[in-house]
């Protein structure tokens, strides 16, 4: 016989982490240029020139992308200087 009760177990430290993952999404504006924001997600987010077009193309295209994901402290960070080249960015 099984019993139906519910172990209660420690959050292990990779169980943790996956908890606190977020995702630094990039929202369309319709105002930057595709070489504006190629070369702020190059320069903030350290993306290759492929990835970085790929993210301006999906943003784009589907409104949105997520182009970093991270622990809440690094994303804020990056999305700080994001802001400040005036690109709309967002934590989920």
């Amino acid at each position: 016989m099984i019993s139906k009760e519910i172990k209660k177990r420690p959050i292990k430290s990779s169980e943790e982490k996956v908890l606190n993952e977020r995702f630094l999404v990039l929202h369309n504006d319709n105002v930057h240029s595709f070489d504006y924001v190629i070369d702020a997600l190059m320069d903030i987010c350290g993306h290759a020139y492929e990835q970085a077009a790929q993210c301006t193309i999906i943003t784009h295209y589907k409104g949105k992308c997520e182009i970093k994901k991270g622990i809440f402290e690094t994303l804020k960070h990056i999305k700080e200087m994001l802001l400040e080249r005036k690109l709309n960015v967002t934590i989920n």
